[in-house]
């Protein structure tokens, strides 16, 4: 449907490939079906092989889409419904292939192998799952905002909800926030500390939250603990209904949406930094805050996360209508390719470190650093520093 406002006509020329951002929780389905028509039980594993091998090749054989929406249709085009189905429809798909998968591990013919490579097939669902979760739980409505919890469900992870909208957003690109990667810090060092950072930053706010309004912390108007109630009452239902066979796999493919979750962590924010200003308060939240990318297909499937900035500079805003800035530094490819780098720290830095620094024009002073030197705070005028990358 064309758009039109104030004289802009303008077709939305992504509008019908939305959709394929459903395809996600489809996976265990089509690793189902594949092994079913070949007999070849290595394709339980195909949800890692779509997400990190398949994505990667169509987002270089399409390219990048730096084109943003004309801003006289903005205001149209967010309250365009159609876009929001394409978001709630993932949860009643995420949820009937996780049932599906369990009925697949309580058979007992998989084998091993097979089991648990549904279950890694599984865990894409499920840390694309937390990505929907974002997106719906920046939003006023509260039906979407109860979406997002449920969508968490899955993987356990409802604290998120918490951390990520109070905290993250606050701190972001600081040395404060447990979601913002440190230059050098490799991948493995980063995921311990952010689980447990943003785990307690997100108890502690909560705690806040409900003292403030005269609550208990140990309550049901905890966000946190009533998250995590459904999160089991989820796991309990599927164990007594298949079994306890299906509890270990159920929690590895938890486990892994979180890593996922927090591969993209990783990346969205390495080594940028909010600098201080002269009252001692950080600089506020700016497209060159975040590592950004266009690759069209990645963006089709992670509902254009990857146009990170104008998220941050406005987290209200919709995926249809974010948009590309000039200033934001790029990555040198989607973010399915990227998350596959960070696993490899050595490969990571030797291509990221080069970018970051060539961002602040070769200050490593003015990035957020593994080891910061004392608590003196960092401002804009810092001198600068020189920083060999072998």
């Amino acid at each position: 449907m064309s758009q039109a406002a104030e004289g802009v006509r303008w077709r939305d020329p992504k509008r019908l490939w939305w959709p394929l951002a459903l395809a996600v929780p489809t996976l265990p389905w089509q690793a189902g079906a594949l092994v079913h028509l070949t007999g070849v039980t290595a394709f339980w594993w195909w949800g890692p092989f779509f997400a990190f091998v398949l994505v990667p090749l169509f987002d270089l054989a399409t390219g990048a889409d730096g084109k943003n929406p004309p801003e006289a249709i903005m205001e149209r085009l967010e309250r365009d419904r159609y876009y929001r189905w394409c978001t709630y429809l993932y949860l009643p798909l995420q949820f009937a292939s996780l049932f599906w998968a369990c009925a697949q591990w309580s058979s007992r013919g998989l084998g091993i192998f097979a089991s648990i490579g549904l279950a890694a097939t599984t865990g894409v669902v499920a840390g694309v799952a937390i990505n929907t979760a974002h997106e719906l739980g920046h939003k006023r409505e509260r039906v979407e905002r109860r979406l997002s919890r449920l969508a968490l469900a899955q993987s356990c992870y409802g604290h998120f909800y918490v951390e990520h909208n109070h905290g993250h957003h606050v701190r972001v690109a600081t040395p404060e926030d447990p979601a913002s990667s440190r230059m050098g810090e490799g991948f493995w060092t980063f995921l311990p500390r952010t689980i447990i950072g943003s785990l307690n930053s997100a108890w502690s706010l909560e705690r806040r939250r409900l003292q403030r309004r005269g609550r208990p912390t140990w309550s049901r108007h905890n966000d946190i603990l009533s998250a995590w109630a459904l999160s089991v009452t989820v796991f309990a239902a599927l164990s007594t209904a298949f079994g306890l066979v299906v509890l270990p796999y159920l929690t590895l493919q938890a486990a892994l949406g979180v890593g996922l979750l927090e591969s993209v962590n990783y990346l969205e924010h390495y080594g940028l930094l909010r600098q201080r200003r002269p009252d001692g308060r950080y600089e506020r939240v700016a497209p060159r805050h975040s590592w950004n990318s266009n690759n069209t297909v990645s963006n089709l499937f992670l509902f254009q996360l990857q146009r990170h900035s104008d998220h941050h500079a406005n987290p209200l805003r919709r995926y249809q209508t974010l948009r590309h800035f000039d200033e934001a530094p790029q990555l040198p490819a989607g973010y399915a390719a990227m998350i596959v780098l960070a696993w490899v720290p050595p490969l990571w830095r030797r291509v990221m470190d080069r970018r970051l620094l060539a961002h602040y024009d070769g200050n490593a002073g003015l990035t957020n650093t593994k080891k910061p030197s004392g608590n003196r705070p960092r401002t804009a005028q810092t001198g600068p520093t020189t920083l060999t990358i072998r």
